[in-house]
């Protein structure tokens, strides 16, 4: 029986060890949190869990050698130590999480070791990557060119459930997400690059120019990545990185309220402070986001139970306790790609290739089905010798990507492409 050794035991794991354990694969998971992970296996006899933390790398070298291939669901600062050991181990690894430099760094080494380090194979990056180039060769094949291209993917609560003002609820690494919040981006648009600072990434878009080469489009003059949120998010997020609180100096808040922890970050007092954050802002009082620093407690006399942290530490805590999928809401992910593809002889067309996944809690949520279930293909596709590549990739290959793409649609997970769309259909 081969052996598939898991690290973390976070949100979109357990679609992959149910779908590992069905296929009469070994599961083991290393995690600081057993009980989470046992939750996971169910008592089943191919399943196992230890209790491990990431500064045991002995452990973790033993474990790697014991196994066949590892996933790494940590942290994405982790993963370049667990690809050292996997390749020193001479075993595969597979993450959803982006290729670093540190990470590109080790191609060769892997090669030499035989192994692939898959990465970005999850559902943005990874769902993303393939459903995209699947087109993109189309239109090479064809003789074709890509002019634009633009992205869009969003993990969402459903509409029912987007009951807060900023219409958003934690279905993927809380954390996460509210890190990802403080990235600058850059696109390109019609030839010209557009640069965004950090400050004013949610008045406008997330990185993309790289992936011009990442697909193989160097002709395209538009590519651009964004991602889907309701209105309020990006209004409360613009504003939560205007007021600092989701800088990273740590201070020494203890005694402090939440009013005065705002009052703090935005240098203002604490009297009338909802009607000067507005002025600070240069918003009205009945804003989103002035309503969802209200609903989140900001305004508040309550007490803080902390020390010596940092604000981006305060901020996301406050968010993850208030803004998490419980019971049996639903959440859902929503992806779309348009293609404007010019062919030889002054032919056009737009395509246009989307996806709606709707999930639950009491099953598996939308985001952990469409992160963990690429991650688990291509895993049982690497234990059984179906993807032979060495080094470090993304699946942007179609030897990964379109069996991967096939067995999704068996599972529901689905793009519907459309092809020979007008150019009015162009965004």
């Amino acid at each position: 029986m081969k052996k598939v050794l898991i690290l973390g035991a976070g949100l979109v794991v357990k679609p992959m060890v149910e779908y590992l354990l069905e296929k009469n694969f070994g599961v083991m998971i290393a995690t600081t949190t057993k009980e989470k992970a046992d939750r996971m296996i169910k008592g089943h006899p191919n399943g196992s869990s230890l209790k491990w933390s990431t500064e045991d790398t002995e452990t973790l070298e033993k474990l790697v050698n014991e196994s066949d291939i590892a996933v790494s669901f940590l942290p994405y600062r982790y993963h370049v130590l667990v690809a050292k050991i996997c390749i020193k181990s001479k075993k595969p690894l597979v993450t959803t999480s982006y290729v670093q430099p540190e990470m590109k760094a080790l191609d060769e080494e892997a090669k030499k070791a035989g192994v692939i380090i898959l990465n970005e194979i999850g559902l943005d990056p990874g769902i993303d990557h393939m459903t995209a180039m699947k087109i993109i060769d189309h239109i090479h094949e064809k003789g074709g060119k890509v002019e634009e291209f633009y992205s869009l993917c969003g993990a969402l609560p459903a509409p029912e459930t987007a009951d807060n003002p900023m219409k958003y609820k934690f279905s993927w690494s809380p954390k996460g997400v509210v890190l990802a919040s403080r990235n600058g981006a850059q696109y390109l648009k019609r030839g010209k690059q557009v640069t965004i600072d950090p400050i004013n990434l949610f008045r406008d878009s997330r990185d993309s120019i790289s992936y011009i080469d990442i697909y193989g489009i160097h002709e395209a003059l538009t590519m651009y990545r964004g991602t889907f949120r309701f209105r309020g998010w990006c209004e409360t997020l613009d504003a939560l990185k205007h007021l600092n609180m989701l800088d990273d100096t740590i201070i020494d808040f203890t005694g402090m309220d939440y009013a005065g922890f705002l009052a703090e970050r935005s240098g203002l007092e604490k009297s009338e402070l909802r009607k000067n954050i507005a002025v600070r802002l240069g918003i009205p009082e009945s804003s989103t986001a002035i309503k969802s620093l209200d609903w989140l407690g900001f305004f508040s006399d309550e007490k803080m139970a902390y020390g010596k942290t940092s604000p981006f530490e305060i901020t996301s805590d406050r968010m993850i306790s208030k803004m998490s999928l419980t019971g049996n809401e639903r959440d859902v992910v929503m992806m779309q790609h348009v293609f404007l593809a010019s062919y030889p002889g002054g032919k056009k067309e737009v395509i246009k290739s989307s996806m709606i996944d709707f999930g639950s809690p009491a099953t598996n949520t939308a985001v952990a089905r469409t992160v963990a279930l690429p991650a688990s293909i291509a895993v049982k596709m690497i234990l059984e010798n179906k993807i032979r590549l060495t080094g470090v990739y993304r699946p942007v290959v179609p030897e990964i990507y379109n069996p991967i793409i096939d067995e999704l649609g068996k599972m529901g997970i689905q793009m519907k492409e459309e092809y020979g769309l007008p150019e009015s259909e162009m965004i």
